[in-house]
């Protein structure tokens, strides 16, 4: 019946072994503890060659079987690493420490291979219960440093276990100080130290049960933790989201606003000659003097002065659309000529020089909204370094042209240049080479051209001044 109980409490723990091993498996994140794990393994051999022991023991308690030794040094080996699990909780178990366990492990063999052969069974009992009612209190002492930094309900429980594993080891060392005979069979063990040795194994698997819930607690704080980052991390992916969109308009309004005055003034010529052909029409209305050819050629200027306008306005109108980060078929060509068609007014006021090198059918999957904010801002770039630079004659280059999978566009201009110390930091946020600029452009330029899985890097144009080379796919899907 001994050997019964020691089996069964030795299925149970290797059921909790497997259980538990194949569980955390599945957890990266949070590993059962080496030391517990190998611990667990320790009882469970210990707990066989006992319950082997016993059925097989024919010599008493005299001089019992060498198994016998290995087993209670595994049960020692057990409780050591039980221990060191507990003592990993508050510090970190060094080589040092692991090295002292061992020697300390050697040292039980050797002292409890005599015992056995040449002590009495109760002398041997005692030593075995000082020693792990010794670890037991270290155990329990861990345990309660732990809890006073950080609460835990298994942890509580672990403690109640050791601590009713050393009360049923001191029980037994009791029982056997108080023995008026001498143990030589195991037939002559008293019933009650029967029941403290079982109670105490019983109270070791209970502490393992409460150690694998401790883990299991673990991996529920860290879910929960997980899932609490990942909010964080959604919130602030949607912030950044959010403070690009408000760069994106704040990038607008400083590109845009930068030409406003060559086109208000482009806006008004039209405007202006619709006014005076509006004034003609109505004098000669009133003299009677409108024939059908003249009617026709003033409402012909009419029309193309609005249609001048209307383009000018439609132009400004797709710069500040508010549109969603969608991609479709754009006309790399067309969109170059319509931020060209924004910048006119300034390019002629500066007497600027465009020479255009745009191959046909330059069709790119990408958000037309921002790949047009990206030309208009190396575009006004180039038209600002030119209104500062000496040369005499001052050229705005664009070219664009199909490359192996993907476009290839060119934006350079014969200014100053950039300053070499501003060079590594052109396409930083924040970081600008202008005195009056805002270090953001530049930035959202290399933020959209990435985001449609491109690249876009400086090179000094040899003619001298800057060259911007913006790389782009065919087929692009916006991130």
């Amino acid at each position: 019946m001994l050997a019964l109980y020691f089996f069964i409490l030795a299925t149970i723990q290797l059921g909790l072994l497997f259980g538990v091993n194949h569980y955390y498996r599945a957890h990266k994140s949070i590993k059962p503890s080496i030391y517990w794990m190998g611990s667990l393994t320790s009882s469970i051999f210990a707990l066989s060659i006992f319950g082997v022991g016993i059925l097989l023991n024919d010599r008493g308690t005299e001089n019992p079987e060498f198994g016998f030794t290995i087993a209670n040094t595994l049960f020692f080996i057990a409780a050591i690493l039980q221990g060191l699990f507990c003592y990993s909780l508050n510090r970190t178990v060094t080589k040092k420490h692991q090295v002292i366990c061992i020697v300390i492990s050697l040292l039980f063999f050797l002292i409890f291979e005599p015992m056995r052969q040449f002590a009495t069974f109760e002398i041997r009992t005692i030593f075995i219960c000082v020693v792990l009612s010794s670890l037991f209190g270290w155990q329990i002492y861990e345990l309660s440093f732990k809890r006073k930094r950080s609460p835990s309900r298994q942890l509580q429980y672990l403690q109640y276990a050791s601590s009713a594993e050393m009360i049923f080891a001191l029980g037994r060392l009791f029982i056997l100080v108080s023995l008026s005979f001498t143990i030589k069979r195991i037939d002559d063990l008293p019933q009650v130290l029967i029941f403290f040795t079982i109670m105490q194994i019983v109270m070791n698997t209970l502490s393992y049960i409460a150690i694998g819930s401790y883990w299991s607690e673990q991996i529920a704080f860290s879910s929960l933790k997980s899932s609490q980052e990942n909010q964080e991390i959604k919130a602030l992916l949607q912030e950044r989201e959010t403070l690009i969109g408000s760069l994106l308009k704040a990038n607008k309004t400083a590109s845009t606003g930068a030409l406003s005055a060559a086109i208000a003034h482009e806006l008004n010529q039209p405007l202006g000659a619709s006014s005076l052909n509006i004034q003609f029409l109505q004098k000669k209305l009133s003299e009677g003097q409108l024939n059908p050819a003249l009617e026709k050629e003033i409402f012909a200027t009419l029309l193309a002065d609005n249609q001048r306008a209307a383009g000018i306005i439609r132009s400004l109108r797709s710069i500040f659309s508010d549109e969603k980060v969608e991609s479709s078929k754009v006309d790399l060509a067309e969109l170059i000529e319509a931020v060209l068609s924004i910048a006119k007014p300034e390019i002629t006021a500066k007497s600027i020089q465009i020479v255009l090198s745009v191959q046909p059918h330059l069709m790119i999957q990408a958000n037309r909204g921002e790949i047009q904010q990206v030309l208009l801002n190396l575009v006004n770039n180039a038209i600002q370094a030119l209104v500062t630079s000496s040369q005499q004659v001052k050229k705005l280059n664009i070219d664009a042209q199909h490359t192996e999978g993907g476009v290839l566009l060119t934006v350079a201009d014969n200014g100053d240049g950039i300053p070499e110390a501003s060079r590594n930091q052109l396409f930083e946020l924040l970081s600008s080479s202008k005195s009056s600029g805002m270090g953001l452009g530049l930035w959202l330029c290399k933020h959209i051209v990435t985001r449609h899985g491109g690249s876009i890097v400086f090179e000094p144009n040899p003619g001298g001044g800057a060259k911007f080379l913006v790389r782009l796919p065919v087929d692009s899907e916006v991130t």
